[in-house]
């Protein structure tokens, strides 16, 4: 993963790379090709690798990437928005070749008729997102199996994401893959679903801030239906008081212990009550197995742990 990371960025910055296009908000870097539809450059790029360039703007489009490595960069991070427009009624950007990043996109407005539009789709593969931004839809980043590969968000901003009908999305829902990582994330105004929730083997959150002081009809911050091992740590967690289920702000194996749970540290957090909020339980866990939930600082009517 970090060397595709490094190979993609070091093309996006190459001092010899070809004239671009200016006339054309979508550039593939390597060749300088501008394209005015995002899904022609990444039809360009094919199964190779490469980097698209998104010159600023407000953009009504989305894309598929069927194959390859591709890094999605905003030119100026912040100044480019994917507002409502989703592909295959799944994702401004559905994602299932070999590897992908993002960076310094915006995604907003994003709904689909079954309730889970995303930002982000990933079919397969690695993900590296960062300096972006997911707000006021149903989903951020929503993710099928791939027990091999790691999905990295870091300084990211999820925001207004949520739903609850015949089923739930969430701010970030990732299935049965290998590693996810969550690192320097906010999390807030959660509106349905849990901020994170996760069916994969291996989890890090750290330093991330989740403010549900805003909230309506959520959830947990974090779900781990399926059990995890990995690291929950310095984080700040506020619960509000709109919530669907306050019983618990982390729960460990709710819908069964597919995975080991040992060794699961959860320690150097801070969790407090929004007013008006109820009393809650800080980690619940229904996995049966040894966690390592070490000291954290809990606010009044915060329960630190519960086996369920």
């Amino acid at each position: 993963m970090r060397k595709l990371i490094a190979t993609l960025l070091l093309a996006a910055s190459a001092a010899a790379a070809p004239a671009q296009d200016a006339q054309d908000p979508f550039v593939v870097q390597e060749t300088g090709k501008g394209f005015s539809r995002l899904q022609d450059a990444v039809e360009a790029i094919g199964g190779g690798a490469g980097t698209i360039m998104i010159a600023p703007g407000h953009y009504r489009q989305c894309a598929v990437q069927q194959a390859g490595q591709i890094a999605y960069v905003a030119a100026e991070p912040g100044t480019v928005v994917f507002d409502g427009v989703a592909c295959q009624g799944k994702a401004a950007l559905v994602l299932a070749g070999q590897g992908a990043i993002v960076n310094g996109l915006t995604f907003e407005n994003i709904r689909v008729s079954d309730g889970n539009g995303a930002g982000i789709r990933l079919q397969q593969g690695n993900l590296h997102v960062m300096e972006s931004l997911f707000r006021d839809g149903q989903s951020g980043i929503l993710s099928h199996d791939d027990p091999g590969a790691t999905i990295v968000v870091e300084r990211s901003t999820f925001s207004g994401l949520g739903y609850c009908g015949d089923d739930c999305a969430h701010s970030i829902y990732i299935g049965d893959y290998g590693r996810l990582i969550v690192n320097h994330v906010r999390f807030e105004r959660g509106t349905g679903g849990h901020y994170v929730k996760s069916r994969g083997a291996r989890i890090e959150v750290t330093d991330s801030s989740f403010d549900d002081s805003d909230g309506h009809s959520s959830n947990y911050m974090i779900d781990l239906p399926n059990g995890a091992t990995g690291r929950i740590g310095g984080n700040v967690f506020v619960q509000g008081s709109d919530k669907e289920n306050y019983s618990a702000m982390i729960v460990v194996a709710a819908e069964g212990a597919e995975h080991s749970s040992n060794g699961l540290a959860v320690a150097g957090n801070e969790a407090t009550l929004a007013p008006g909020a109820k009393p809650t339980v800080f980690v619940a866990d229904l996995s049966g197995d040894r966690l390592a939930i070490g000291e954290n600082r809990l606010g009044a009517e915060i329960a630190r742990f519960e086996k369920r």
